[in-house]
Parts: structure tokens; sequence; C-alpha cells
């Protein structure tokens, strides 16, 4: 983009040369090294084949109403080539309510499939091969008590949970930060999230039990280097917190993944991805003395649903194609591509075969996958990787000058940066200065034609049913028994997973699950520092 002084910059400010030379890089930090593939500090990927031995993940993020249509909606992108699943909850899921709540009501399916009992996750995953195929879980605040409804599903299913491979998002501070779906105050959130790592080092060997994620941030209005800093001080807030409960770092730490962003500035995109490995790795090394299991930055990609725009809806998918392939540029473990209606409503089966498709043509197609870091060398993008870096220690500084992530988040410094840049965004295309296709400029008038998909009223009525009967017909005394021994391990320091599955196999809703912990925890009120 162009700034209001004729000079070029990233979204994120950074000035962009004319052409680059090799002092562009040689005069940069000379720990900012470059290593091969799969070598110390992984700038170029943590795997010396890259794609060359294994393919991304291609894991299409869906859900929308009731699960026996999501589950339709799963097999049918698996029939056409998806090869890993991504779960969309509604609202209600998201902060721990039960359908049949008062404060769910108008919210059931619209932004993703709502789930309320171990009943309804049975429908989900009903003839999908559970221990086959990985499940990723875009799920916060109740994160534990969906992923024991998950691990039960399976476990009823003759499937034990060592055999289950997939990652639950888990992620409640950047909640805090950017997206606000949180139900807990952070203490305890933190304790539920360790609580996690610790149940999966120990039983749940292939599960990613945490998935850092910068996506939100950035859709929230941060820039790259913003979505970067906040998500890496994040990750490492994390650890510290598993490393003070008493986990050995080399335990969890191969297990935690992180979740990104792809934007349209292409090659800062990419830039933040290598920058990113390379934080992380050096970080792990220097700070925790893990191993090298343990310093390498996984991540899942999402393109940029803040981009989509309404109008001409078509041109989405040229910014989904130019976004995904900036992913796997950048090294991406597993990729999702948004579909070209979503700024209008939940994904209709063509558009979201399109959206995969793309994955399939940059993978197929393309030959972009033959050579690993096709970029790595490049004398721009090793600059902006530098810079990037340079920028997110600086963020470090300034996080740590607050009292570190928990008192940044009380003294509302990441919501304030977030909306700062958010702001600027915004002023940038009411002046032109930043240009957006067929939103202010090269606009037409005329009617959206696509197809659009439409929420089923019936589903609800289904859902609401299926939950009437459960209270009914299941033992509410064990219930009622599971859930009192809830509420006094949440009130001392035992791991409380053991306690959440107990009561899932007997039945007991996600709402009555949280308001046990509502109930020992409260809820979080946050204070406007703005």
């Amino acid at each position: 983009m162009a700034s209001e002084q004729g000079k070029f910059t990233t979204t994120s400010g950074i000035p962009i040369e004319q052409i680059y030379v090799p002092d562009h890089v040689s005069e940069m930090n000379p720990k900012t090294d470059m290593g091969l593939p799969g070598e110390y500090p992984f700038v170029r990927g943590v795997h010396p084949t890259g794609y060359r031995g294994k393919l991304w993940t291609m894991r299409m993020f869906a859900g929308f109403g009731a699960a026996e249509d999501t589950n339709a909606r799963y097999k049918y992108l698996l029939e056409h080539g998806e090869t890993g699943l991504s779960v969309a909850f509604d609202y209600p899921t998201l902060i721990g309510l039960d359908t049949d709540n008062p404060e769910a009501k108008g919210e059931f399916g619209k932004c993703g499939v709502g789930i309320s009992s171990l009943a309804d996750m049975e429908i989900l995953f009903d003839g999908i091969p559970v221990d086959k195929i990985t499940t990723s879980m875009t799920i916060n605040g109740p994160a534990a008590v969906i992923w024991a409804m998950y691990i039960v599903a399976a476990e009823k299913r003759g499937v034990p949970m060592e055999k289950l491979g997939g990652t639950i998002q888990n992620d409640i501070l950047k909640e805090y930060q950017a997206q606000n779906s949180y139900i807990f105050p952070p203490k305890p959130s933190m304790r539920l999230v360790v609580d996690t790592l610790e149940f999966g080092s120990m039983h749940l060997p292939r599960w990613n039990t945490i998935s850092i994620s910068g996506y939100h941030i950035r859709e929230a209005g941060s820039t790259a280097v913003q979505e970067l800093a906040f998500t890496l001080a994040n990750g490492l807030a994390y650890v510290e917190a598993a490393i003070e409960r008493g986990l050995k770092i080399d335990d969890f730490a191969p297990r935690l993944s992180f979740f990104f962003n792809s934007h349209n500035d292409f090659f800062e995109e990419i830039a933040k991805f290598r920058a990113a490995r390379r934080i992380w790795a050096r970080e792990m090394k220097e700070r925790f003395g893990a191993n090298e299991r343990s310093q390498w930055l996984r991540f899942h990609t999402q393109t940029a649903g803040c981009t989509l725009t309404a109008q001409q809806p078509e041109n989405n998918i040229i910014r989904t194609s130019l976004q995904a392939l900036a992913a796997v540029l950048g090294g991406t473990q597993s990729l999702h591509t948004n579909s070209m209606d979503e700024a209008l409503a939940l994904p209709s089966e063509k558009a979201v075969l399109t959206a995969l498709r793309t994955q399939q043509i940059i993978a197929h197609e393309s030959g972009v996958v033959n050579s690993v870091d096709p970029l790595g060398g490049s004398y721009m993008m090793e600059t902006l990787t530098n810079q990037i870096e340079a920028s997110v220690y600086e963020y470090f500084d300034r996080i740590e000058s607050v009292g570190g992530v928990l008192d940044g988040i009380e003294e509302a410094f990441f919501q304030r940066e977030i909306a700062d840049a958010a702001f600027r965004y915004q002023k940038q295309i009411e002046t032109k200065q930043s240009i957006v296709v067929g939103l202010n400029e090269y606009e037409l008038d005329e009617p959206i034609t696509i197809p659009l998909l439409r929420i089923d009223e019936e589903a609800q009525r289904r859902h609401l049913d299926r939950l009437s009967r459960l209270r009914t017909e299941r033992n509410n005394e064990k219930v009622g028994s599971c859930l009192g021994r809830l509420r006094d391990a949440a009130k001392g320091t035992e791991n409380l997973m053991p306690y959440i599955l107990e009561a899932v196999r007997e039945y007991a809703t996600l709402g009555e699950v949280c308001d046990a912990f509502r109930d020992v925890f409260g809820v979080h009120q946050p204070v406007s520092r703005f």
C-alpha cells in the first residue's frame, strides 16, 4: 500500500524499498540467521523435505445448525478430498450455554453447530473414523468440556483416547485481548488450560491441547506484527504457567500448536510465518532449555475472513487464493480457505467446494510445493523477516513493561493496541489510501446472485427435543453427584479433567458443567480502561 507521503509500506507500516540488495540483509542483527529447512532456528521450516514429504492438512472450518446438518457437511467435504475436520461452534456453545437457556435464544446454529451434550457430539461424528481423521475444534472458555465430550464419544465407539489426534483451540488469553468469548476470570481459566495440557501429555500423545491463536487478534484489527507479537507472548505465558504447575517442558511443549491469519499483504504474511518459527525456536531453546522437538512452531492457517466483502463476492475467491498461497509458501502445516459467500452467510455447498478446490489446485498444479522454502534467500524476504522479528521483540519489551500478559489484559494494553490499529486501517479505506476492490473502488451496482445457505428452522426443534429427552431419560441422581464432585474439585487444586469426563459420561450438559464452574470461579467482568 502507498502512504500519504507516497512511500510504500506493509500493512504493519514497515517501509518497502524499491529494490533490495544484499546490504539490506547483512545490516540486520547477525542473530537472525537462516539455516536450512529442518535445522535450528527453523526459519525455513521444521521439516527438511517440506511438502515434498507430506502436504499440509486441508481442514475446512465448518459447522451450522444441528449436529445432523454438520455431520452431513463433514461427510461431503471428506468425500471431496478434505484431509482433516475443523469444527465451528455456535455462540451459545462458545460461552458454555445450553440451547434451551433463555440467554441463547435466537443464536442456535447461526455461526456454527450447537452442541449441548454428549448426545449431540455422538451425532456430530457419527460414521466418521475419528481414529484416522484428525479433528480441530475452535473452542476456548468451555474447551475442556467439549474435549471431554469428544473423548467420551470416541470411547463409546471403542476408540481409546490415546488413538485420538487433533487440536482444541483452548487459547483463553486471546479471548480477553480480542474476541471476548470468555466465561471465567483469567486465573481459573488459565488453570483449566494447564489442566488440559497436563492431561493431554499423560493420556493423549497425538493431541494438540492448545492452538495459540493469532487469527482472532488479526480479525479484530491488529497488524501482522501485533498478531505475531501478542500470539507468541501468549504462548510463552502458557509455557510459564505449565512449568509453574510442575510440568516438564519437553513433556508438553511438542504438542503446542499455533493458529495464524493469512491476510492480503502477500510478502509480509510469508515473512511473518518465517519469523514466527525463528522467534519461537530461540525462546524455547534459550529461555526454557527445551529440546529440538519442543522448539518447533507448527501452525494452522486460515485465510482472512475480515478481508471478505459482501460486494462482488466472487472477488473473494481471488483474495482467498492469494492468502492461501502465502500460507503455503510460509510453510503452514494445516490450512482452511474461506468461502466466497462468508461475508453474507454461512458457506453454501458450492462455495465451500470451490474453497477446498483452491487448496487442491495450489497443491497439485502450481508447482510451489516442489521446493522447500522457495523464497528463502530472497533479499526482500529475508529483510522483511528480520524487520518483523525486530518489531516483535520491541513489543515483547513493551508487554514486559506493563507486567506481562495477564497484567497487560487487566490494563487493556492489548485491547488499545488492536483498537488503534483497526481505526488506522479503517481510515485508510475511507480515504482510499488502501484500495479494496469492489468496496471503495471499481464498485458495481448489481444484486447478489450467488446461492446462500439458509438454516433449517426445524433443526433447532430437533435439537431441543433431543435435549429435553436427555434430561428425562438420563440418571439425574448420578449427574447431580458428578456435578457435586466437580464443584468440590474446582475449589481445590486437582486436575479437573477426570471430573469433567465423569460428568460428561453421565450426560451432564455443557451448560450444567459450566454452571458448576461459574458457581466456584465466577464470571469475568471486564473493566474498560480506554
